[in-house]
This record gives C-alpha cells, structure tokens and sequence, in this order.
C-alpha cells in the first residue's frame, strides 16, 4: 500500500508542476500593419500611408502560440485551417521540386477572397485539411525549370485561381483553361498532378508551372497586382466577352464590394456611364466620389430602379447574397446584357425578363490565361489600381470575419513577405 501511495503522490507533484509552468507562460504579442490605400495614390507614395492594428483573437479557446505543436515539416511556412471552424494558424509542409517547366516564386502578398472563407470553413463539403487557401498570389521569380523561356529570376509575377489544366483539350487550346474539360487544379484544396493537395498564397512560397504564372510590369506595387487575380479577373473576363468596352455605352454594377469596385473601375477606363445599384446607401459617396462611378440607385427604393428602366447596355452583378433579378433586367435596353459573376443561393425570373427584350442572362468565372496577362497589362497602363488594406499574418482571423460582415474597403492583401516569419 505504502507503495501505491508514493506513486500517487509523485503523480500529484508532476501535475502540479505542470500546471504552474504552463500558468507561468507569457502568450506572445503580436501586432499587424495595415495599409490602406486610396485609388488617388501614386505607387510612390504608396508606402507612406501606414498605421497599425493590435488583432483579436476570434476564438479564444484557440490560442496561436498552442498550435506550435501541430505545425508539421517541410520548407514552405504557410498558415492552415485544421477543421472546419477555419482558425489558421502557422503550418509547415513541403512543396513539389521544381520541374523542367515550373516556377518556384517567393510570395511577398497574397490577396484574401471569399472563397478563402468558403474553403477553410468546408461550406461546400469538400475542404481537405491541413488547408492552407489564397489564390491572390503575387511575388518573385527564385528559381525557373531548364525549359522555362518567359520568366527569369527576379521577375515580379503572379499567379491566380487555378496551377494547372490538361492543356490539350479545346478549352486550353482557346486558352480557356478555368473550362478545361478535365477540370483545372485549383491553387488550393485541388489534387496537384504529383497526387498531393495543391496548398495556396497564405505561405511563403509556391511552386507552379510556368503556363499558370503571369508577369507583373516594372512599376506596378505587387500589393495592388495581388487582387487583379481573382477579383479582377473575374469581372474583366465578361466584360471583354461581351465587348462592354464600346465607349459611350452604359453599365450597371450591382454589388460594391472587391469586385463590383473593379467593375466601376474597368467601365470607367473603357469609357462607360456606370452607374452602381446597392442596398447600402452609405455607399453613395464611396461610389461618386471616391471611385468616380457616374450615378447611384438604391435597389431596395422602387422609384429610383424605375426610372432607369431601359437605359442600361450592360450589367455585372456581383452579388452573392439572394436577390431578385427580373427588377435588374427590366433596366437592360432591348438586346442588353446582364452577366452573373456572383454566386446567390438560386436565380428566379421570369421569362419575359428576357424574352420581351430580347435580353440576354449570362455567367462567368474568372479568366484564362490569355485574358489574365493582357488584363494585368491593362491595368498597368491605364494606371488601374484595386483600393486594399494590406494586413499581417497574424491578423487574418480577424480579417476573415470582418470579411463576412463586409467590413473592408475593399480587398484585403496579406504582407507576406514581412510578416510570415
């Protein structure tokens, strides 16, 4: 008995060593930069608008500092989701060998999208965890494959939603490649071709082939490159297939937000009178004043949608939140044109929306390669620049849920190159 009484106390002495160590820990502080940056400003001065934000942890019963031990190994520093509560933290892992065509680029900012939400969060019941999402990702050229002839090390490049597609079926041949009939590899949560889960820009660098990369122009600041991936793509691609850049004609943008704010960009540089429908009416200055849109309607106010009725070519609906459609399309002229990029829950019209009019309803994705570079170039000179907040690493929880209240203005972009340590 004596001897069973020694080891329970021994146990007891252990337990409480323990637990006064662990009280005695100090939970590291950690600060994020973040940047916004108005579309009035120069590159140049660019760097002079800074201020910092002291982050919050959103779960607190997730405290970073004990995820050190679920970091994993290898070369890449990234931050994951775990499971589908979508808290990331600091994870290692390795990233495939660069290949005779690959490029192996140094990420400096990663852009942070909604889907970023979707995917860590496993909304569409696919996610396969450790994830590490970001499909925004700009950076530099380290190191280039023996049969790579575009790129060189030093360049600035960036790469977007998808590494890779078959490039041999019709779609790619059209350098269609998000359509490829075997499906692309996404950035993220995709199965890469070495079998392994294609892991995102919330890391410190990505290995890609060099079909999927695209040159950023000298000049441009790789932060505002980042959103041009995703957000930017993804309304630029209709706009060029439906030829909404005809000077003079008339565009609508519903949604004001990382997309619908590039929209009113791209109408106003191809010349158009772009007018934004919102249900938020604190977004009428943002609108006329901030991004030069030539008018704005309250969607939610029946008077004002009826007196465009029939004085728009095109419209870009941005919106994902669930929202009627046949109101937006009695706006549409006769022969008008009204595309899809967002993703609401169901689309209901009714068919004289389009039919009386001879309207058209379209969708979109983002863009194929072709479309992605000549939009990059584009925005180079015609000076486009996406309006961001620049945050750290360590604020991204944070960030994510402000995303989901919509509280950005209007793109996110990740310093990865000073704050993923």
């Amino acid at each position: 008995m004596l001897f069973y009484f020694t080891l329970f106390c021994i146990f007891y002495l252990l337990l409480v060593f323990y637990f006064l160590e662990i009280s005695h820990q100090k939970k590291p502080t950690t600060h994020s930069l973040i940047v916004y940056v108005d579309s009035g400003l120069t590159p140049s001065e660019f760097e002079g608008t800074r201020r910092f934000r002291e982050p919050q942890n959103q779960n607190p019963e997730r405290d970073i500092s004990a995820m050190d031990a679920e970091c994993g190994a290898g070369s890449c520093l990234g931050w994951a989701a775990r499971d589908p509560s979508g808290f990331l933290s600091p994870y290692r892992f390795s990233r495939r060998v660069v290949g005779g065509d690959d490029v192996s680029l140094r990420i400096t900012h990663c852009g942070v999208c909604y889907a970023d939400v979707a995917w860590t969060r496993n909304a569409l019941h696919n996610s396969m965890y450790p994830l590490v999402p970001g499909h925004e990702i700009v950076g530099v050229v380290a190191e280039i494959g023996s049969n790579v002839k575009g790129f060189k090390v030093g360049d600035h490049v960036g790469v977007g939603t998808y590494v890779d597609s078959c490039r041999d079926c019709e779609y790619c041949n059209d350098f269609l490649e998000v359509h490829c009939s075997k499906g692309s590899i996404g950035t993220f949560n995709s199965i890469d071709i070495d079998g392994t889960v294609t892991k995102g820009g919330y890391s410190s660098y990505i290995v890609v082939h060099e079909r999927y990369c695209f040159k950023i122009p000298d000049g441009y600041p790789l932060a505002m490159a980042a959103p041009l991936l995703c957000a930017g793509i993804t309304v630029y691609t209709p706009m060029m297939r439906h030829k909404m850049n005809q000077p003079g004609k008339s565009l609508g943008v519903i949604g004001l937000g990382g997309l619908g704010h590039m929209a009113v960009k791209f109408g106003k540089a191809f010349g158009l009178k772009v007018t934004v429908f919102s249900t938020s009416e604190s977004k009428r200055e943002e609108a006329l004043k901030r991004l030069g849109a030539d008018g704005f309607v309250n969607s939610s106010d029946q008077q004002q949608m009826e007196s465009l009725t029939k004085t728009l070519d095109f419209i870009i609906d941005t919106a994902s939140g669930d929202h009627p459609f046949d109101p937006y399309l009695s706006l549409l002229k006769i022969c008008g044109t009204m595309v899809l990029v967002g993703f609401p829950s169901e689309v209901k019209l009714h068919p004289g929306s389009i039919n009386l009019g001879s309207r058209s309803l379209s969708g979109s994705l983002t863009g194929g390669t072709k479309d992605t570079q000549d939009m990059i170039e584009f925005c180079a000179a015609n000076k486009i620049y996406p309006e961001i907040e620049i945050i750290n690493i360590q604020y991204i929880n944070e960030a994510l849920e402000r995303l989901i209240k919509k509280d950005v203005r209007y793109r996110f972009v990740i310093d990865i190159k000073n704050s993923l340590k």
